[in-house]
C-alpha cells in the first residue's frame, strides 16, 4: 500500500524563494564560519580537556551546511511554517555544525563545563536550553545529572546538542552535538540509511534498533573498563 503524506500547512516554496534564502546564507557564510572556527578550537583544544596525559576529546570536526541539504530542509521545514528572509536565520539553526566526540560517557560532564564556562564568561550564549537525546532510560538518568532537557526518543539517537551564538540577536548560530564514539558510529550508520529520507526496509529498521543497542552496552562497557584501570592505578 502506497503511504499518504502528510499535507502542508503551507505551500511548497517556489525556487526563486529557496534560491533567494540560500544567497542570504552565502552571503554570511564567511561570519558564519569564522563563529564555527572558535567554537571548534575553543572546545576540540582546551587544555581543560587532557587528563592524566591523554585527551578526553577523541576527535572533532566542524561543517557548513551543504547547499542543496540546505534547499532540501527548506522545502521540509516549510511545510509547517512559512520561511522568509526575515526568520530564515531562527528557523535553519544548523548552517554550522561542530561535532565532538570522546570514548567515555563518563567524561561528558567535563566537556559540558568547558561550554558553560564560555557562556557564563559572555563570549557565547545559549540560543535555547541544550537539549540531550537518547532512546536509552540509564542514559536518560545520567544526563538528568546537568541542566539538560533530556528527550528519550523513539528513533535509537543518542546525542548532547547545544545551541550557541556569538552575541544576543545575532543571526549567527553553530550547532554543537557531543557524544561517544560508540553513539557516532551508529548514527553515521543511520545517516547513511535513514537521510534524507528514511527506510522502507523492515529488516534495516530493525537491525538499526539492534545496533543501537549494542551501542549502548559498549559505552557502558568502556566507562567500566575506565574504572577498573583506575583502581588497578591507585
Amino acid at each position: 500500500m502506497k503511504k499518504t503524506q502528510p499535507k502542508r500547512k503551507f505551500p511548497r516554496p517556489s525556487k526563486k524563494q529557496i534560491s533567494e534564502l540560500i544567497d542570504l546564507y552565502t552571503d554570511s557564510q564567511h561570519e558564519i564560519k569564522i563563529f564555527m572556527d572558535s567554537v571548534v578550537n575553543h572546545i576540540g583544544t582546551h587544555p581543560d580537556l587532557k587528563t592524566g596525559g591523554k585527551n578526553i576529546i577523541h576527535s572533532y570536526r566542524c561543517r557548513l551546511k551543504d547547499k542543496d541539504h540546505l534547499s532540501e530542509k527548506i522545502i521540509r521545514k516549510s511545510a509547517e511554517k512559512k520561511i522568509d528572509a526575515k526568520n530564515f536565520f531562527k528557523q535553519i539553526t544548523d548552517l554550522a555544525g561542530v561535532r565532538i566526540l570522546h570514548l567515555f560517557q563518563e567524561d561528558f560532564g567535563a566537556i559540558d563545563t568547558i561550554v558553560r564556562k564560555k557562556v557564563s564568561s559572555g563570549d557565547w550564549i545559549f540560543a535555547e536550553r541544550p537539549k540531550a537525546y537518547t532512546w536509552d532510560p540509564e542514559a536518560a538518568a545520567f544526563f538528568e545529572q546537568f541542566d539538560l532537557a533530556v528527550s528519550q526518543k523513539s528513533t535509537s539517537y543518542t546525542s548532547v546538542h547545544y545551541l550557541v551564538q556569538p552575541k544576543a540577536k545575532s543571526h549567527i548560530y553553530c550547532e554543537i552535538q557531543v557524544r561517544t564514539l560508540f553513539e557516532e558510529i551508529w548514527g553515521e550508520v543511520d545517516h547513511q540509511i535513514n537521510y534524507p529520507k528514511p527506510t522502507d526496509h523492515i529488516a534495516c529498521k530493525e537491525q538499526i534498533k539492534v545496533l543501537s543497542k549494542i551501542v549502548g552496552a559498549g559505552s557502558r562497557l568502556l566507562d567500566s573498563i575506565k574504572r577498573v584501570h583506575q583502581n588497578t592505578q591507585q
